[in-house]
């Protein structure tokens, strides 16, 4: 698949997102660069703004299976990858496979589950499998797991561990509509809920071959470059207490690729870094707590970090 071919993709996918999603198409666009970025997506945000019907809209509108589930603080591990049920016809144990084994699994409110049950998706999020009694099994390709918290709900949650933030590509949160959009999205619902009409403009299987085109968009060396300086300047910052690791970089450069294809591209600029330094870096970084008493946010700090460093034309120039 071409370039242009994985543009007119992508715009029809955010199209039937924005059936739902008002107003919200940097946010959209996000989402859509983590899932062809073969990662996963964590979406962080107040209560009512839309994190769970931007990923149902977002599944509808791929040709792919899709499990829900709603993480409880009861909720096992053998909930979410299924397990082994002793059959007595043929007095053997027979796996069956949990809502895990889906192309798009919604975690919805990810963090009111205990860190055991959250543990259980780590094997699934960076092998793209499941190990129940010893015996491993395969999970359906593409796999892409969108995971909903809540941030300022605290009372009956577990916050994720460092090791499961870090299997999320992409951060992100959605925020108010403006108060134009936020009356275009009561006159859509007045009668019926326009998540009814997303329609699948997409297949699994074209999925996996944009993935893979994804991989071919060009990075300059220079642009490599500046990716590898800023994830560095995040290790050196006086406010920082642990930057971002190589994976970060990684992710950083992979994620821009995606977005270079979706506006159309066939090679990375300065911007498509910029743009996604907050979403891919934010949550790899620990700042100190020193830095917090200050009321100095995460952003705040990579703001600075992407103005510290310069950019390739302006190196050359």
């Amino acid at each position: 698949m071409d370039i242009a071919e994985i543009g007119a993709k992508a715009d029809l996918v955010i199209g039937q997102v924005e059936k739902v999603i008002i107003g919200k198409h940097e946010a959209v666009k996000l989402a859509l660069t983590a899932l062809l970025s073969g990662g996963h997506l964590l979406i962080e945000d107040i209560p009512g703004v839309g994190k769970t019907m931007l990923a149902r809209a977002l599944a509808r509108s791929l040709g792919c299976s899709f499990k829900r589930i709603q993480f409880t603080p009861d909720l096992l591990p053998a909930d979410v990858t299924g397990t082994a049920i002793y059959n007595q016809k043929n007095l053997e144990f027979e796996f069956r496979p949990g809502p895990v084994f889906a192309h798009i699994v919604l975690a919805d409110e990810i963090n009111r589950a205990t860190p055991k049950t959250q543990s259980a998706l780590l094997e699934s999020m960076e092998e793209f499998q499941v190990t129940v009694d010893g015996i491993t099994h395969a999970l359906p390709r593409p796999f892409f797991v969108i995971a909903t918290q809540n941030n300022i709900e605290y009372h009956g949650t577990y916050a994720l561990p460092e090791a499961q933030l870090d299997r999320f590509l992409v951060r992100m949160t959605v925020g108010y509509p403006d108060r134009a959009h936020e009356t275009e999205i009561l006159e859509r619902q007045m009668k019926r809920h326009p998540i009814q009409d997303v329609q699948p403009v997409i297949s699994g299987d074209q999925i996996l071959e944009v993935q893979q085109a994804v991989r071919d968009v060009f990075v300059h060396p220079d642009i490599r470059d500046y990716i590898v300086d800023i994830v560095s300047a995040t290790r050196r910052h006086e406010m920082v207490l642990l930057g971002a690791s190589p994976r970060g970089s990684l992710n950083l450069m992979r994620t821009a690729q995606a977005m270079a294809s979706i506006s159309g591209r066939s090679y990375v600029l300065p911007d498509d870094v910029k743009a996604l330094v907050a979403p891919v870096l934010g949550h790899r970084i620990l700042l100190r707590p020193e830095t917090r008493t200050r009321g100095t946010g995460i952003n705040d700090i990579l703001d600075e970090v992407v103005r510290s460093v310069a950019a390739p034309i302006a190196r050359k120039a």
